[in-house]
C-alpha cells in the first residue's frame, strides 16, 4: 500500500493527538492545560505543510518520493539483509535467533526501534504476525516507515482476534494446521519475522535471496516467494 503525502499528514496528526491524549490522561485533574496545545493537531501539520510548500522550502511530489523510498526500500532492505545472511549462515542465524539486538548491530544497525530486538522464525509448524495494539511501535532500523495499515485500528485489533482472518485478507492462506504467534511489540521492545527461505532458492546468493524479502513478510503477513517462472 502506498503512503501518500496527505495519509503521511493524516497519521502525523494522530500521532501527535494521540500523545496529546495520553500525556493529559496521565496527568493529574488540576494540571490540565487546554489552551497549550490545540485540539487538532493534523491541521496543525498540514497548515505547517502548506507553509513550508508556499515558502518553496518543501516539494510534495518529492516528499511522497521520500517517504515511499524509507517506507518500502530503504527500512526494508536493511531487514533483508539480516534475513539473507542468516539463512546463507547458519552461526549468524544462531546469533540473531539469540540476541536480535546484537545481531543486527553487526550491520550497524541500532536505534530507531532496534535497540531492543526479537526475532522469531517462521517454520512449517508456526507462523508469526507482529502488531502494535497500543500505537504504532515498529523496529525503524530494520523496517523504515511503519506502513499505514500496521498503525490503523482495525489491523491493530484484528491481528489478535483474528490473525488468521487477517492474513487471508493478505492473500496469505495458511494450513489449518500451521500455529499462529502474534507478538505485540512496544515502546521497549520490537519483534522482527525470519521468513522461511522459499523453496528453491538454494543456489541463489545472499545478495539475490536479500533482493526476494519483503517488508511485510518481515512482518508476518507475507511469505517469501521465488519470482514466477524463476527456478534457482
Amino acid at each position: 500500500m502506498k503512503t501518500s503525502r496527505r495519509d503521511f499528514i493524516a497519521n502525523a496528526g494522530a500521532a501527535a493527538a494521540a500523545m496529546h491524549d495520553l500525556a493529559h490522561a496521565q496527568e493529574p485533574e488540576h494540571e490540565h492545560d487546554h489552551s497549550v496545545v490545540p485540539s487538532d493537531p493534523a491541521l496543525r501539520v498540514k497548515s505547517l505543510e502548506s507553509l513550508l510548500v508556499e515558502k518553496g522550502l518543501v516539494d510534495p511530489a518529492a516528499l511522497d518520493t521520500l517517504i515511499d523510498a524509507y517506507e518500502r526500500k530503504i527500512g526494508p532492505r536493511n531487514g533483508a539483509q539480516v534475513v539473507a545472511r542468516a539463512w546463507v549462515d547458519p552461526a549468524y542465524k544462531k546469533r540473531l535467533l539469540a540476541n536480535g539486538t546484537a545481531a543486527i548491530a553487526e550491520f550497524g544497525f541500532r536505534g530507531w526501534g532496534g535497540d531492543y530486538l526479537v526475532v522469531v522464525e517462521n517454520t512449517p509448524q508456526v507462523h508469526n504476525l507482529i502488531v502494535c495494539t497500543l500505537c504504532s511501535c515498529y523496529p525503524w532500523a530494520v523496517l523504515g516507515l511503519p506502513p499505514v495499515w500496521y498503525k490503523s485500528a482495525a489491523y491493530r485489533s484484528r491481528a489478535v482476534i483474528d490473525p488468521r482472518g487477517v492474513l487471508r485478507e493478505f492473500g496469505l492462506e495458511l494450513p489449518e494446521d500451521v500455529e499462529i504467534h502474534v507478538h505485540d511489540s512496544t515502546a521497549e521492545l520490537r519483534y522482527l519475522v525470519l521468513p522461511e527461505r522459499p523453496a528453491g532458492s538454494e543456489k541463489l546468493t545472499e545478495e539475490e535471496l536479500a533482493a526476494l524479502v519483503t517488508r511485510d513478510a518481515m512482518i508476518g503477513v507475507a511469505n517469501v516467494a521465488l519470482p514466477p517462472g524463476v527456478r534457482a
